[in-house]
């Protein structure tokens, strides 16, 4: 959370774009690998989050969120939700 509206407008627009430090970054990176293609998550994956800091509870918790919110958004675009 922050309240510095560049760094939101930047998420927002690409969070590539956004000035984040490398562990966000790298968080990022496995979520949008999570969220395009799963199949392809491997222990590299698990072993750059370790090194940008995390831990592995805090790798179970990025992982299960980013896996919650794209199954909610799948519901929810299965069901129309937003399209009327």
């Amino acid at each position: 959370m922050s309240l510095d509206q560049d760094l939101a407008n930047a998420l927002k627009s690409d969070w590539r774009t956004a000035k984040l430090d490398e562990r966000d970054q790298a968080m990022l990176i496995y979520v949008e690998k999570i969220t395009q293609n799963p199949v392809s998550i491997w222990r590299d994956d698990m072993n750059t989050l370790r090194d940008a800091g995390f831990d592995d509870t805090s790798i179970l918790q990025i992982t299960l969120i980013a896996c919650f919110f794209n199954y909610i958004n799948r519901v929810a675009d299965a069901l129309g939700v937003g399209r009327e």
